[in-house]
């Protein structure tokens, strides 16, 4: 029979270790943490071969006395709680007192601090869980904790330690979390000598944004703030063009401590529905502030994941937030210059030297640069001779130099061949705009080349490769997928329609037989109600066989058998056991693209005013329902950077 045995401290700091400190990367935030309770404006991280070798975190903070440097290093003693009651009102990142303990178990650790009132630091070192004597020390005000040789005592847990590469790329993490959260503080981070970040503080979180993901991201995050009572969340959410293929973007700092919660995490998706492709996540870096005593952090070993006394308000607060901020804004994407591209006056820096550089260039085409003048110690005759020194002739024509003179633009049109009869319809449509414009200024109309009869425009705008639509806003040219803007407006107006039971259903003379296989006649069976909501009745009718009753009068060109298969073939690929809100919204994205214009479509003039003139009519039309882009925007800014006008 097994005998009961209580264990030694030894075995317990081990056991403690195996659940908070996983790897380097636990270590990095243990004591980040604990710089930032001991109220530093100055943290300093070193690694070295990612931290298995070499941990180093020094801060300007309170630093701790020598009398309490043992007590830092035992288990479960700690300054930031003194009680029970106390858990219910964390208000620091530390509090069970037994991180350093951990750390010290499965390492060679050792301490140095000093306290401002102090003449003089202490030291204290522990190998292997064995203290020695605190002893004097030289060292600036603040604590300097240094790890090394992490799970030299415990060989399995090191065997499973990762490259250097990927545990510095944790430890990174651990770091970015912390230094996101404490834009106050100046961070720096080492690895084998090498400096990774210097972070200076700031009073603009965005800077301290854009120092970690970069000003690429931060021009497109969209500022967010709004308050229930005594919570308040603020922060932003990066433009639905920006996304990733995991959540690890998504930061959330409940009152400066990051956490990972499933409920916020889902309403951010749900904030974010129809606006991004599947298997897409949002960016997001937000802060809620709520009051220590309205949640509970002391339910996970690493302080990850905490427990919400009214998560409900939480949720509806991020969601509702996030929602109404993209209502109000135009979520248009945007064609965007590539990375290296100059920006606007990029190309003249020096007013004075481009001048002189033109005249450099008027000389030279009017052939005023001789042999003679060249040599001059200028850096324009240095090109001069290094050009000259090529086996290269470039003779002068015979008879008067070269002058330069204004561009008559006063030419006649040309006229219209036969073979030119796609350019004279892309020049039609142009002219009859130009007409338009030139009568309502009173100006003389251009005479150009008519309108063919096949033109595709309307006063709105006009189609091209029968799929796109050209048309213009105040900002500049806009390119409207046509089958992503009708799907989207399909979507708004079935689901309006659903939503208010008004759904136009085409009932058939003769219900259609339809057989399917037993698991998917099982679930059009069990999803009877969804379905009539979409119009679609269906009923059994013996075996594997069901009838079809009726469908939805928009997808007439269907055949019901047909509908009836996709819609199953829906409903047996969705998640296990959809809610039924979900389900029905994926039947309407399908619903609505089965029935919106394809791509290849030919749009008559009223179809495309049609769909024009409903692009503001409903909300969240820059984005069809699977999350692509309705339209994109050349600004004008954008065009004349690319005509390279700027």
């Amino acid at each position: 029979m097994p005998v009961i045995r209580q264990l030694s401290p030894s075995v317990v700091n081990k056991i403690a270790a195996g659940e908070v400190i996983e790897r380097p990367a636990s270590v990095v935030k243990e004591l980040l943490e604990n710089s930032v309770d001991a109220g530093a404006t100055r943290i300093d991280v070193a690694l070295g071969q990612g931290g298995t070798d070499l941990i180093r975190v020094s801060d300007n903070g309170h630093g701790i006395a020598a009398e309490d440097l043992p007590l830092a290093v035992a288990s479960h003693a700690t300054s930031k709680i003194a009680d029970a009651d106390d858990l219910f009102h964390v208000g620091t990142f530390g509090f069970r007192g037994e991180a350093l303990a951990s750390i010290a178990e499965v390492s060679h650790l050792t301490i140095r601090s000093r306290l401002a009132t102090a003449e003089a630091g202490y030291e204290v070192e522990v190998v292997g869980g064995v203290r020695r004597d605190v002893v004097p020390c030289g060292c600036p005000v603040g604590t300097t904790i240094e790890i090394r040789n992490l799970f030299y005592n415990t060989p399995v847990r090191r065997k499973f330690l990762r490259a250097s590469q990927t545990e510095i790329g944790h430890a990174s993490e651990a770091f970015t979390r912390i230094a996101l959260a404490q834009p106050q503080i100046h961070f720096t981070l080492r690895h084998n000598d090498k400096l990774l970040f210097d972070l200076p503080p700031t009073a603009n979180w965005r800077e301290r944004i854009a120092a970690f993901f970069g000003r690429d991201l931060e021009s497109t995050l969209i500022p967010l703030e709004n308050r229930d009572g005594d919570v308040r969340l603020f922060g932003f959410a990066a433009d639905p063009e920006h996304s990733r293929a995991n959540n690890r973007m998504q930061y959330v700092l409940l009152n400066g401590r990051f956490i990972r919660d499933r409920s916020l995490q889902h309403a951010l998706s749900e904030a974010y529905r129809g606006l991004l492709l599947g298997g897409r996540f949002p960016i997001a870096f937000l802060r809620l502030e709520v009051p220590a005593d309205a949640v509970d952090v002391n339910v996970h070993p690493t302080k990850l994941e905490v427990r919400f006394a009214d998560s409900g308000r939480i949720y509806a607060l991020l969601l509702g937030t996030i929602r109404k901020k993209f209502l109000a804004t135009d979520l248009t994407a945007r064609v965007r210059s590539p990375i290296g591209m100059p920006q606007p006056g990029a190309e003249v820096a020096d007013s004075t030297a481009a001048a002189e550089h033109r005249e450099v260039l008027i000389a030279w085409a009017k052939g005023a640069l001789s042999t003679g003048n060249r040599g001059q110690g200028t850096e324009d005759s240095a090109i001069c001779d290094e050009q000259s020194a090529l086996e290269l002739r470039f003779e002068p024509p015979p008879g008067p130099p070269l002058e330069l003179n204004r561009l008559d633009r006063s030419w006649p049109p040309p006229t219209i061949s036969a073979r030119q009869h796609e350019a004279a319809e892309f020049a039609g449509r142009l002219a009859s705009q130009i007409q338009a414009r030139s009568a309502s200024d009173g100006a003389t109309p251009f005479q150009g080349v008519p309108p063919t009869h096949h033109s595709r425009r309307s006063h709105l705008g006009f189609q091209i490769h029968n799929r796109y639509l050209i048309t213009e806003n105040e900002a500049g040219m806009v390119v409207i997928d046509q089958h992503a803007l009708h799907e989207r407006i399909l979507y708004e107006q079935l689901r309006e329609k659903v939503l208010a039971g008004q759904m136009e259903t085409q009932r058939l003379l003769v219900p259609e037989p339809v057989t399917l296989p037993p698991a998917e006649a099982a679930a059009a069976l069990e999803a009877r109600e969804t379905l009539a909501q979409l119009g679609i009745e269906v009923e059994p009718f013996g075996g594997d066989t069901l009838l079809v009753s009726s469908y939805p009068a928009m997808l007439a060109n269907l055949s019901p058998a047909d509908l009836l298969r996709q819609v199953v073939e829906l409903l047996i690929t969705s998640h296990k056991g959809p809610e039924r809100r979900d389900l029905l919204d994926e039947l309407l994205h399908m619903i609505a693209c089965k029935a919106a214009i394809k791509a290849g479509d030919h749009l008559a003039p009223e179809e495309i005013t049609a769909l024009l003139e409903q692009r503001h009519c409903y909300q969240d039309a820059h984005h069809c329902p699977h999350g692509r882009p309705t339209a994109l925007v050349f600004t004008r800014e954008e065009l004349d950077r690319r005509f390279k006008r700027t």
